[in-house]
């Protein structure tokens, strides 16, 4: 007998649709699983037999073929697990086969026949409506995630007994329910820039960052609180809409990570350690995964001890930085992972800051020299923003005057987004330093005694064309901070003194 049920795996963060075709005939017992199955779904029959067994059901006792169409795409994970199992029920006559048509299941059996979550839940539910199927059954873990897609049903389960019941008489079942308000006021942030003492300079810098999704580096001796100010970025960030929340959950569905959680409703801030690996920041794999800089998508990256993480590993930064997204080639599929994220990047003045700090000197220039060698300067020049973060005054520390919150900085960074929008309506482009060369000519215009300063600082610094580009890019955003359509001397002065680092590499 033959039987078909819908199911789906997954390619990066895009689902495709698979038949589960199964064929039990006489002969021999036997269960085979071809359509380029990996070791996981070859394992599955321990689990569906097991499953089986302690829900009262008995394994047939027959040639049991199962084809997992289109034969030549490569698949993994466990999900298939359920599908399999109910095309054996379908055999044993314990539910219609008519049941199974117009669903698509999705689930992993435990041995006692609980239904585990699996990950591309979100992923997998909406394409099950571009397939215009009529259901979705899931786990109960994922049942929250993938009934974020409208105008499909999706019903979740704790056990395999349950979806029994459910295809015998779905009548009796209502699909999930969800409250996406709900899920939006569930958005909070963990720090607020109150907290932060003094640094009034770096959170000026941090907030023109935030109003133009530019690239910041902070350096700074230890303690100073660069960690601290990057980990309340995310604070001041305009919130999610609703469709960034669901392209970063998408990505946190194919990776698993989502943990319970219905939705990304935060800004991601993700900070990898300076040991990590060329496939963990960019992604990579024998099936790619998405890295740090793609689950930092419409957050923020940050970087800490930057000269310490290997030049290959900061190098591979360059061309995501550029294009807002990363493709994977492997010799049987090439994807594309979207990384539109802020970088943030944070550095000691020197390699031996420790000794310098206690022995009250300053690091010589030599010594600064050669430990920001260690930064190419083609990474540096995608880097906007370059800021001294200076030691903490203990007169700052203990003084009693409250700081900006997170929540007044926000607003108008928000103004200054709405600006940007209004300039470039009808383009691809959602912040200043989104601009391509075509549009910072356009936009970012210098009056006569701007074009001098420009002129000046180039001869002074050596800028290169690329430093020059985003300096204009950052005062377009200070312009539109202060409310003002043209940028003005100040306007460039301030950009052109975050570009400090140039100087010395």
């Amino acid at each position: 007998m033959f039987f078909r049920i819908w199911s789906a795996a997954l390619q990066g963060i895009e689902a495709f649709p698979v038949e589960v075709e199964i064929d039990v005939t006489q002969g021999l017992p036997n269960f085979i699983i071809v359509g380029l199955p990996d070791t996981t779904i070859r394992e599955s029959e321990q689990r569906i037999r097991s499953a089986l067994k302690n829900c009262g059901y008995e394994f047939p006792r027959r040639r049991i073929v199962v084809n997992l169409a289109p034969a030549d795409r490569r698949k993994e994970g466990s999900s298939f697990d359920l599908p399999i199992a109910l095309g054996l029920l379908a055999y044993l006559n314990i539910i219609p086969s008519v049941a199974l048509d117009k669903k698509l299941f999705l689930a992993e059996l435990a041995l006692d026949g609980r239904l585990k979550p699996v990950k591309g839940a979100l992923i997998v539910s909406l394409l099950a409506k571009k397939m215009n199927l009529d259901a979705l059954v899931v786990p109960t873990e994922n049942g929250q995630e993938a009934a974020l897609v409208e105008e499909l049903e999706v019903y979740s389960f704790e056990s395999l007994r349950e979806v029994i019941d459910f295809l015998r008489q779905p009548e009796a079942f209502k699909p999930c329910q969800i409250d996406l308000k709900s899920i939006l006021d569930q958005a909070m942030e963990d720090g607020d820039f109150s907290e932060v003492k003094g640094q009034f300079q770096v959170k000026r810098a941090l907030e023109v960052a935030a109003a133009g999704a530019h690239n910041v580096l902070m350096i700074g001796p230890p303690g100073a609180g660069k960690t601290m100010l990057a980990r309340r970025l995310p604070s001041i960030l305009p919130p999610m809409s609703w469709q960034e929340i669901l392209e970063v959950t998408k990505i946190y569905s194919a990776a698993g990570l989502l943990r319970g959680r219905a939705a990304i409703c935060n800004r991601p801030f993700r900070a990898p350690h300076h040991t990590i690996t060329d496939a963990g920041l960019i992604g990579g794999g024998l099936i790619p995964k998405p890295g740090e800089i793609s689950l930092a998508h419409h957050g923020v990256l940050f970087l800490d001890e930057l000269p310490e993480f290997r030049r290959k590993v900061l190098e591979d930064l360059r061309q995501p930085l550029e294009d807002g997204q990363v493709v994977i080639s492997r010799a049987s599929m090439s994807l594309t992972f979207p990384c539109s994220f802020m970088l943030v990047a944070a550095m000691n003045p020197c390699s031996f800051i420790f000794y310098h700090a206690f022995s009250g000197e300053d690091c010589p220039e030599t010594e600064k020299r050669r430990y920001y060698s260690r930064l190419s300067t083609p990474l540096l020049d995608r880097i906007d923003i370059q800021i001294e973060v200076p030691a903490v005054k203990i007169s700052e520390y203990l003084g009693k005057v409250p700081a900006e919150s997170s929540a007044q900085i926000r607003g108008r960074v928000i103004k200054a987004r709405e600006r940007q929008l209004q300039r470039f309506r009808g383009l691809p482009i959602y912040a200043n330093a989104q601009m391509r060369t075509k549009e910072v000519r356009r936009f970012c215009e210098l009056e006569e005694e701007g074009e001098r300063l420009l002129e000046a600082a180039m001869k002074k610094f050596n800028f290169s064309a690329r430093a020059l580009e985003r300096i204009l890019k950052v005062s377009r955003t200070i312009a539109d901070l202060a409310g003002e359509e043209k940028i003005k001397l100040s306007h460039l002065a301030e950009a052109i003194q975050y570009r400090a680092l140039d100087r010395l590499v």
